[in-house]
């Protein structure tokens, strides 16, 4: 009960200094101060023990994924299924504007206007990024699905 106190008089300093008769802790773990009028205030406490609010899970994700790519062994894996990715996705639009017949044209200048847009941006960057190598993976994937299925075609 003494830390209760202790975490409670720290984050009343830290927002605002209310008068209070008594300290009680409420059932979601959130501290409840009673004031002489008989109002009831909500002060947060954020602790290492205590729960994590939404924005702070958020603010860490990027820390968390950089300390996951770090291993050689997991970029690899990542890099290679970007680019199975992109050749999954070359099938596809393949199959389903070659099978209609209709627009094919379209997807096919779409499709070189993406692919050119990607080697732009992948180029232009001073310095390559883990991401940034994950969509040059995807794209390269993407252009050998479509080349393996013009030779397809051509057989």
């Amino acid at each position: 009960m003494a830390s209760c106190a202790a975490l409670t008089s720290i984050s009343l300093l830290r927002y605002s200094v209310v008068t209070r008769t008594s300290i009680s802790q409420g059932n979601s773990g959130s501290f409840l101060s009673r004031s002489s009028s008989r109002s009831f205030r909500v002060r947060a406490v954020q602790e290492n023990e205590g729960p994590r609010r939404l924005v702070d899970i958020i603010r860490i994700i990027p820390e968390v994924s950089r300390n996951y790519f770090r291993s050689p062994s997991r970029r690899a894996l990542f890099g290679g299924i970007s680019l199975l990715g992109g050749f999954y996705v070359a099938q596809t639009i393949s199959l389903s504007f070659g099978a209609l017949g209709v627009n094919d044209v379209i997807a096919a200048v779409l499709c070189v206007v993406i692919t050119e847009y990607v080697t732009r941006f992948y180029y232009s960057r001073p310095k390559v990024t883990f991401p940034l190598a994950l969509l040059n993976n995807f794209k390269m994937g993407f252009t050998y699905g479509l080349f393996i299925d013009a030779f397809k075609l051509a057989s």
